[in-house]
């Protein structure tokens, strides 16, 4: 039964990294005509969670005691799952390279192990280390960071805060439901995310624009609100509640190292889509990867190992070029 379990939690989690990762794609000609991320991330969370809104109301049944019960868990995603996430992202790439800023919030995986190593006091089995090992080497590869340039520090530091953030994202998610579907803990995660997002742009702390002109889109014109419905409906709506359902299926650890995934799958659809190139050191990343999270699945462990002190994105680029699904 655990098996079976593990497995569809695997194939759930290969589903939110597939979708994620489009909103690089989706999401980039918003940019180029003239949004700021801010403003594209904030309408493309409200967009999420008002889709999944309707969903979420008949999964929980009229049990909205459940929601207030869970209050703690929702406002932890809502601010800083995707709020505080994605605004510390968006501010480290600002000072550092975009590759520099994804490499550092996607060693979250990494940052899980080593939280679990502290709190046990037991050190990691072998094919845990071996696995992070050669997952990061893999993430490596594919947002290939350049550059030799001086990074600032103040960037850094936002960009290690962004990477805590996508770690308690999967703590959160991980967490025991406590009556809460994963697509309500999803719903009420965006739409408050979204108006805490909006709030920070319209008090002008960060740059938030936007335009109504027709965007460039895979090689036509299209009305700028075609993006971005798409962006909220498969990149946000989709994207969020497997992602939820996938960690409290799989625990935190192994979801967040099958979400580096979603680097490998925006990096494809940049390919695909937008036709920036596709290199071998990137294809042999992504399957370093995958080997990564094989090592990490192969861990015999009675129960998934969580932190109990916490109540869980522009989109991972094709050569670092637009920010990660959770962060935009």
């Amino acid at each position: 039964m655990q098996r079976s379990s593990t497995s569809a939690g695997l194939v759930i989690a290969v589903i939110a990294a597939a979708t994620f990762g489009t909103s690089g794609a989706l999401v980039k000609p918003l940019l180029e005509s003239g949004w700021s991320p801010a403003a594209a991330v904030t309408v493309r969370a409200l967009v999420g969670g008002v889709v999944l809104a309707p969903v979420a109301i008949l999964t929980l049944r009229g049990r909205w005691s459940a929601l207030w019960r869970s209050r703690g868990r929702v406002l932890a995603m809502a601010l800083i799952g995707v709020a505080g996430t994605q605004l510390l992202y968006f501010a480290a790439i600002q000072r550092i390279p975009v590759g520099t800023g994804i490499l550092i919030e996607y060693m979250a995986p990494l940052l899980l192990v080593a939280f679990a190593w502290v709190r046990t006091r037991r050190m990691p089995k072998a094919v845990v280390l071996i696995g992070s090992v050669v997952a990061l080497v893999g993430l490596v590869m594919v947002v290939s960071p350049g550059g030799t340039a001086s990074l600032d520090v103040l960037g850094l530091a936002l960009a290690v805060a962004a990477m805590v953030g996508c770690a308690v994202y999967y703590v959160v998610a991980a967490r025991p439901d406590d009556g809460l579907p994963p697509v309500a803990l999803a719903a009420a995660g965006l739409v408050i995310g979204g108006l805490a997002l909006g709030a920070v742009g319209l008090a002008g702390l960060v740059p938030f624009t936007v335009t109504f002109d027709d965007v460039a889109f895979f090689g036509s014109a299209a009305p700028w609100w075609l993006p971005l419905l798409l962006v909220g409906v498969v990149s946000t709506a989709i994207a969020y509640a497997t992602s939820i359902t996938a960690t409290q299926m799989l625990g935190s650890r192994l979801a967040s190292f099958v979400g580096l995934l979603e680097v490998v799958a925006a990096t494809f659809y940049a390919w695909l889509l937008l036709g920036e190139q596709l290199t071998l050191p990137q294809l042999l990343g992504g399957a370093l990867i995958l080997v990564g999270i094989g090592f990490v699945r192969s861990e015999k462990t009675d129960a998934p190992i969580e932190p109990a002190s916490v109540d869980r994105d522009p989109e991972a680029p094709a050569r670092a070029v637009t920010p990660p699904g959770r962060s935009g």
